[in-house]
């Protein structure tokens, strides 16, 4: 009988076979391994399905690096890896903490060895440090490139942090005057218009004095919300002290800021129906334009805060 065009496994291609037909079992016995002792106690939160995640498919991507291994599958752009970034991610967003995900891998790796070492015979016509070297290798990418990506955002969290006020998540004092110099150092160089505003939330230490910190907060985030909501995504906004707030119109014209300052009004005194904040809250507002009104940075600040004084004034007399 003639053996020509039959195929023979080999015993690697055997033992990534056999990960590959038993994904499922190999997964949920990962799954199961997670939950005993608390190893993982995010798992235990999720329904049946969502324990799993993408492990089966991660078995039957390391059972490829097994029988027949390939750099570019360890490469930060491959499909691999991608994979293992995207199950980290998930699992970040279902509460888990990146030690709880890193915890899974090694978890599955463990799985997945046991499994190799009970098919001896494969084994032995092979080399068996061979076999454990590859899969190691495999999980050694997957952890570092899982361990990268949280530090990446972690990152990113702690940079944005940095930007931003902690109680409104508007852009800060200090991120928000150097981000404003730089939007006119543009403007004068295109010769773009910049509507600038200086707002004042009326008589906020009464509002403080009388109802409390907590509304008081709940004041503040009320008028960022609104400000934040009213805004285009290219103007800026921020939180520049403590019941302070200042606007950057870009490319506007001189009507911008005015325009703006009535329709802010008008939505600051509704916000009680939907912020539980006091009935008749209102804000004190100062515009200026750039560069018909105010030819340099200091002389618009100047006029949109005195403006500003001005505005105020009138609501107390």
């Amino acid at each position: 009988m003639s053996l020509i065009g039959i195929q023979i496994e080999t015993p690697l291609e055997a033992l990534a076979n056999g990960l590959r037909e038993a994904a499922w079992e190999l997964a949920l016995e990962a799954v199961e391994e997670g939950l005993a002792g608390e190893t993982l106690p995010s798992l235990a939160e999720l329904d049946a399905l969502s324990r799993l995640g993408d492990i089966p498919s991660f078995i039957a991507e390391l059972a490829r690096e097994i029988a027949d291994p390939q750099p570019s599958r360890l490469l930060p752009e491959s499909p691999f890896l991608a994979l293992g970034r995207e199950h980290a991610r998930r699992r970040e967003e279902l509460g888990f903490a990146p030690r709880e995900v890193l915890t899974e891998f090694l978890v599955l790796r463990r799985v997945l060895w046991r499994a190799l070492s009970q098919r001896r015979e494969l084994l032995d016509a092979v080399d068996p440090l061979l076999v454990e070297h590859r899969l190691d290798s495999a999980f050694d990418r997957l952890v570092i490139e899982c361990a990268v990506a949280f530090f990446d955002r972690a990152t990113e969290e702690l940079a944005e942090r940095a930007r931003c006020d902690a109680l409104t998540g508007l852009l800060n004092h200090q991120t928000f005057w150097k981000e404003v110099r730089s939007e006119l150092q543009r403007a004068h160089r295109y010769g773009h218009g910049v509507a600038f505003v200086f707002i004042d939330i009326d008589w906020f230490k009464a509002i403080n004095d009388t109802y409390g910190h907590p509304i008081g907060d709940r004041v503040l985030r009320g008028v960022a919300d609104v400000l934040r909501n009213d805004l285009r995504e290219s103007d800026l906004v921020g939180r520049t002290g403590g019941d302070e707030f200042a606007v950057c119109l870009v490319e506007s014209d001189p009507q911008a800021g005015r325009i703006f300052v009535e329709r802010l009004r008008e939505l600051v005194a509704s916000l009680a129906a939907d912020h539980d904040v006091p009935d008749g809250l209102t804000v004190s507002a100062g515009c200026a334009h750039f560069p018909t009104e105010a030819a340099s940075a200091e002389a618009l600040f100047e006029l949109a805060d005195t403006r500003l004084y001005e505005a105020k004034r009138s609501r107390k007399l």
